[in-house]
């Protein structure tokens, strides 16, 4: 009898899922180990400092978005008394300016959300599912080539205080492929976690750090913002597409409108053109949508029915950054899909415990007065997409995706090589995409027919192969008769796990 299905960003993520589903723990329960062990292994993109998004479907249908995204700070230091400082992160063909230090730093939402989610959603002891995280980040992990590009990407980051350098760089250079990684200060973290529950993060010894380190070093982050963060669910964005319903990331996250209104125009787009064509001016569309925030959108979907929901997005600013990816479906038909960011990490940890707060007030987009020109007090709009699509004939799938403003063009594409195309689940994830930037820039990878659309684009990047730049989508299936799909996107070396 198999007991569920997992995908994720690293095989040990899978497997701290895989070894709860199998001992008769729900989707849910397997998500947390996962969100857990993904802090562990997967350390450039997903932190206890660091937050995310929850997709929960009940096997009986009802479904619910849990926003644990960071916030801004209450209150927002002078200029003159806040750390920030830019470094280059290094992608290969190109390089991108990011800011780090802990001027950089939002309130973080991961430790209340993964308590909430097993409050709400859980039936196994959290010491059960922290178990594999705590083993692992004391026995220690080898690095794989993907680990090792990363590290390579955002050295300055992991480089950039004594207290990383220890953790990621302990014989003066970084850790390569092969090299064991070991994070003895993370294993105490959970251990506590497992004694005191999010109160170690509010007012107990770790947020008691957070604190200290943000007032002597140059952040904003206090005590009241600590103890004032809620996780709030949400009901999720509901949008139907060729028979097939997506449950989408609602606002204040912007992935959730835009995917649906990239569904709508090519609903629209009824003539005898190519997919390609098509596509390229559905993802041009949506751009443009983005930045109107809804003006005139009356005209193309359904009478407006997105108009509140993008006008929503003006309140609240979006965090483009790096993220990992967690889906499970068990047995009864329970599904969960998770997106995680800390952003690249602010460069410095949070004393001896073993994880780096986020780095998400670094984000230009997010100030476009400057750096650190933020509003305070809001949730941050995110293009995280936790998705989850239910067909007609009961097919369930949950989906989701790293690659920073590429998330939504994938989740997309994979949708509709799913719902319209009949893809099985690892032929949709690893199919060809193409990816528009707001510039019309279009991007595509080898196997495409671009035809038309190559004349209508302002600017043109065949990439000569699968790249993670168009993000890594881990996906779970599950069928009407029980049976079971994975895939893990080998763009970002994802891996899959059926027990």
């Amino acid at each position: 009898m198999t007991r569920g299905v997992v995908a994720a960003g690293h095989r040990l993520t899978a497997e701290a899922a895989a070894g709860i589903l199998a001992e008769g723990g729900n989707a849910f329960d397997a998500a947390i180990a996962a969100i857990a062990m993904a802090t562990v292994a997967e350390p450039v993109l997903t932190s206890l400092g660091g937050g995310g998004f929850l997709m929960a479907r009940r096997a009986g249908g009802e479904t619910a978005l849990y926003d644990f995204f960071v916030e801004t700070p209450l209150r927002r230091r002078p200029d003159s008394e806040v750390s920030v400082e830019a470094i280059l992160a290094d992608f290969g063909p190109v390089t991108q300016e990011f800011h780090i230090g802990l001027g950089t730093t939002a309130t973080p939402g991961q430790v209340p959300g993964l308590f909430a989610i097993h409050e709400a959603l859980g039936s196994v002891p959290i010491a059960r599912l922290f178990a594999p995280a705590i083993e692992t980040a004391r026995d220690g992990m080898r690095l794989t080539r993907f680990q090792t590009y990363l590290f390579d990407v955002v050295a300055p980051i992991l480089s950039a205080s004594e207290s990383a350098r220890a953790i990621f760089a302990p014989e003066g250079h970084l850790l390569r492929e092969g090299d064991l990684l070991r994070n003895l200060g993370l294993a105490e973290t959970f251990e506590r976690l497992v004694e005191e529950g999010p109160s170690l993060f509010a007012e107990g010894e770790v947020g008691q750090a957070i604190c200290a380190q943000c007032k002597e070093h140059g952040g904003h982050l206090t005590k009241e913002d600590l103890a004032a963060y809620r996780v709030v669910e949400r009901d999720p964005l509901i949008w139907r597409h060729r028979g097939g319903a997506l449950a989408l990331n609602p606002p204040p996250a912007a992935s959730g409108a835009l995917i649906a209104y990239g569904l709508g125009v090519l609903e629209a787009l009824d003539d005898e053109r190519s997919d390609t064509l098509h596509l390229f001016r559905a993802l041009a569309a949506t751009n443009d949508a983005r930045r109107r925030h809804g003006e005139g959108l009356a005209d193309r979907l359904r009478g407006g029915a997105l108009d509140d929901e993008f006008a929503q997005l003006a309140a609240h600013p979006p965090a483009y950054r790096g993220t990992t990816h967690i889906s499970v479906i068990d047995a009864e038909g329970n599904a969960a899909a998770v997106s995680l960011s800390n952003g690249e990490g602010n460069g410095h940890m949070v004393g001896n415990h073993g994880f780096m707060l986020n780095n998400m007030l670094g984000e230009e987009d997010l100030s476009p007065d400057g750096v650190g020109r933020w509003r305070e007090g809001v949730r941050l709009s995110s293009m995280m997409a936790p998705t989850i699509i239910s067909e007609a004939d009961g097919t369930v799938t949950a989906l989701g995706t790293g690659g920073s403003n590429r998330i939504r063009t994938a989740i997309l594409q994979v949708a509709l090589n799913l719902v319209e195309h009949g893809m099985d689940l690892e032929t949709a994830v690893c199919a060809p995409r193409m990816h528009v930037e707001k510039s019309g820039k279009l991007s595509y990878e080898p196997g495409l027919d671009m035809g038309e659309a190559l004349q209508e684009a302002s600017e043109v990047h065949a990439w000569p192969e699968r790249n993670l730049f168009f993000g890594g989508v881990h996906a779970a299936r599950r069928h009407p008769d029980g049976s079971l799909e994975g895939a893990g996107d080998p763009r970002r070396g994802g891996d899959s796990v059926i027990v």
